[in-house]
C-alpha cells in the first residue's frame, strides 16, 4: 500500500513533536503493510510557513533517523497545500511541491476549511487545471458543507479534480457523519485514493489495513488495490520516485 497524505516530519506542523515519534510512526506504516508513504506537511500561511525547499531539508533527516532506526519505509515528499488566494504568489515563487505527475498534469493536494467550502473555490480548481495542476482535494469527507450535503463535490469532480478520502472516516473513526459520506463517495465510485492523514502515534497512526479490508470486502480486492496502491503508483511511475 502506498499513503500520499501523512504527517511525519517532526515539529514543523501539527504532526510529531520528536524525532523518536516520527521514526515511530514510520515503523508503524511499514509494519501495517505501507511500503510507500508520501509525507505532506502543511502549508498554511500565517499558520504553517513551510515551503518545498524547507521541507525537503526535513525529508533528508528523516530519511536518515529511519535507515538508522532499520526501518525500510520508501519516503517521498509533497505537501497539504491550504485553499488561500497565497496560492498564485506560492506557485510562481515554486514553493508548492507536488505528490507527482500523471497524463501531463502536476497532482497537488489541497485542503478545503474544514467547516465550509469557500465560495469561489471550483473556480480556482479550474484556474490550476488550466495550468496543468490537478487538485487532489483532501479528506473532503470531513468537511462540515459536505457532510450535509455531499452533492457539492460535484462541480470539483466535473472540472477533473480527484478526491482522497481518509481511512479512518471509512471505518468511523472520525464520525458517523464523514463516515457516511466516505461510503457514499466509495459506492458512487468517486474516490481516487485512500490515506491516513496520519498525524500521531495514539489518535491518529498511519493505519490503512483495517480500511483496505473493509473496501475489499465492499468493493472486491482489485477495486481496493487500485485505491490503497495501484491509482498512486501510477503518477509515480510517471513521475520517476515523486518529488522526494
Amino acid at each position: 500500500m502506498i499513503d500520499i497524505h501523512c504527517h511525519f516530519l517532526p515539529g514543523i506542523d501539527d504532526g510529531p513533536d520528536t524525532m523518536a515519534e516520527a521514526v515511530a510512526l514510520g515503523r508503524i506504516a511499514y509494519d501495517d503493510g505501507i511500503t510507500h508513504s508520501i509525507v505532506t506537511p502543511h502549508i498554511h500561511p500565517g499558520r504553517w510557513e513551510n515551503d518545498a525547499v524547507s521541507i525537503r531539508g526535513h525529508v533528508a533527516a528523516y530519511k536518515q533517523a529511519l535507515q538508522d532506526a532499520g526501518v525500510p519505509l520508501r519516503i517521498s515528499f509533497a505537501a497539504e497545500v491550504r485553499l488561500t488566494d497565497f496560492i498564485f504568489k506560492q506557485l510562481e515563487m515554486l514553493q508548492l511541491p507536488f505528490l507527482g505527475k500523471l497524463d501531463g498534469y502536476s497532482l497537488m493536494l489541497l485542503e478545503f476549511p474544514h467547516s465550509h467550502l469557500i465560495p469561489g473555490a471550483d473556480q480556482l480548481a479550474g484556474w490550476l487545471i488550466k495550468k496543468q495542476i490537478r487538485p487532489v482535494i483532501a479528506h473532503p469527507e470531513r468537511n462540515k458543507s459536505v457532510m450535509r450535503d455531499p452533492e457539492l463535490l460535484n462541480p470539483f469532480l466535473r472540472i477533473g479534480c480527484l478526491l482522497q478520502v481518509t481511512a479512518g472516516s471509512l471505518t468511523g473513526k472520525f464520525g458517523s457523519k464523514s463516515e457516511g459520506v466516505a461510503l457514499q463517495l466509495l459506492a458512487e465510485d468517486k474516490i481516487s485514493f485512500v490515506a491516513t492523514d496520519a498525524h500521531n502515534i495514539k489518535a491518529r497512526p498511519p493505519i490503512l489495513s483495517e480500511a483496505f479490508v473493509l473496501v475489499s470486502r465492499l468493493k472486491g480486492a482489485e477495486y481496493a488495490g487500485r485505491l490503497f496502491g495501484g491509482n498512486q503508483q501510477a503518477f509515480l511511475d510517471a513521475d520517476g520516485v515523486g518529488t522526494g
